[in-house]
């Protein structure tokens, strides 16, 4: 059961108000959602428009304008080789649709002894059964683990925690991303669907940068052993990082997407899953369609509200200011939080950072998970009038903490000097709280 929370009563931009009147500054985008703020005129106005038109005809009967504007919108921007978009609700309901489609493609192709996939330890996938099965976040799949497929799980690319002193970047890139290589030997490729894993890692192990040369690496391994390359783009895409695409900085070509979050910016239920042409011709000249499907795809509704804020982001060039904001979020964490002694690393890509906590910055040594630090954080911080994401296990599920940042597209530097200000405060309170000196 949740805490009496406060009643959220409007919204101003990068501000939540409550019913009290009190202005709550959001610096995680409620999980990296809301990256145009709140009450945007343009989407509102497109949302209204659209339910005077038809708020939902079922994908059964019909297609829609707005459902078939945003797909175009989106297969013209996505890495090469991606054509075709499939409208869903959200982002678990995205994975799960990449799984499904994954595994029939491989059915369809005659090979039907594909049904393993491998994934990363600490990433975060959905909570469906399918999304819950791939994904790594330990306290989320453990009620339901009796009920989870079988899934191979290797090292994430976690270079604060796992690069050896004599190691350079590219040279941690390569050794985890071999890991793949190893596994597929072991388990026999023959067997396994696809390799599935955010680009970088979001809510489960707090902002996780890919090595220079992991990616292209990962890349080289499917295609060498004939599996599929899933990318998670749930949390770190459409915008987050400054790139439509997170794969884009990574020169990256996926077969399959998932993407949500900022595709709707929390104004309407949405996600999508984006996959390659050969996939789609697989199953045309088999079955002839996908064994999948919800009452709710392609929303029409909520396809109008994405595409108002996919233009939003594009014609007020939002990207660009991901980037120049990226750059002095970055400057100004590193100066509040860079000798702070309870952060160990500040890490992320434009509008997206994690800063890891530890007792002792030396060892590296977290915080005792009896502490509950994420909670006494997240708690100081809605006092101080400040949104955050927090988060617990940030190293094997158990220990470790971390704190989640992803403030909107739209924030400006007087704001970001607002969050970090409130930010170090709520923590050196958080801290207090469990009588960790500061």
């Amino acid at each position: 059961m949740q805490e009496n929370l406060p009643i959220a009563s409007s919204g101003d931009g990068p501000y939540v108000i409550d019913t009290e009147g009190k202005r709550y500054l959001d610096a995680c985008g409620g999980a990296a959602v809301s990256c145009l703020g709140y009450s945007h005129p343009r989407v509102t106005q497109a949302i209204k428009a659209q339910l005077d038109k038809i708020a939902f005809v079922h994908s059964a009967f019909f297609s829609s304008q707005p459902a078939e504007e945003l797909a175009d919108f989106l297969v013209t921007r996505a890495p090469e080789g991606i054509e075709h978009v499939y409208f869903v609700s959200g982002g678990s309901e995205a994975i799960e649709s990449a799984l499904k489609l994954a595994r029939q493609y491989c059915l369809e192709k005659g090979q039907a002894q594909r049904v393993t996939f491998i994934a990363r330890r600490q990433s975060y996938h959905g909570n469906t059964l399918g999304a819950l099965a791939v994904g790594g976040n330990q306290a989320r799949r453990k009620v339901y683990q009796p009920l989870l497929m079988d899934v191979e799980h290797i090292s994430p690319c976690y270079q604060y925690r796992d690069q050896k002193p004599e190691e350079s970047a590219e040279e941690y890139g390569l050794r985890v991303a071999n890991e793949l290589d190893t596994r597929l030997q072991q388990i026999g490729a023959e067997n396994v669907i696809a390799f599935i894993a955010e680009p970088i890692v979001g809510a489960t192990a707090g902002v996780l940068v890919p090595a220079p040369g992991y990616w292209r690496r990962i890349r080289e391994i499917c295609d060498q052993h004939g599996i599929l390359l899933i990318l998670d783009e749930v949390m770190c895409g459409m915008g987050r990082t400054g790139s439509l695409f997170a794969c884009e900085q990574e020169d990256l070509r996926p077969d399959i997407i998932a993407v949500a979050k900022a595709l709707g910016a929390g104004y309407q239920p949405i996600g999508a899953m984006l996959c390659s042409s050969e996939i789609v011709a697989c199953l045309r000249r088999g079955s002839g369609a996908f064994q999948h499907g919800h009452t709710y795809l392609a929303h029409a509704t909520a396809c109008a509200a994405a595409l108002a804020v996919q233009q939003t982001i594009e014609e007020e060039n939002l990207l660009e200011n991901v980037r120049n904001m990226g750059s002095e979020f970055e400057q100004a964490l590193i100066s509040q939080f860079g000798k702070h002694p309870a952060v160990g690393d500040i890490r992320g890509r434009g509008l997206f950072w994690g800063l890891e906590l530890v007792a002792d910055r030396a060892s590296k040594e977290p915080f005792d998970p009896a502490l509950r630090i994420d909670q006494a954080i997240k708690h100081q911080a809605m006092e101080h009038g400040l949104m955050c994401f927090p988060g617990s296990g940030t190293i094997d599920g158990t220990r470790g903490n971390h704190i989640m940042l992803a403030p909107p597209y739209i924030i400006q530097p007087d704001q970001i000097q607002e969050i970090v200000a409130r930010l170090a405060q709520a923590l050196d309170a958080a801290l207090g709280d469990r009588g960790v000196p500061t």
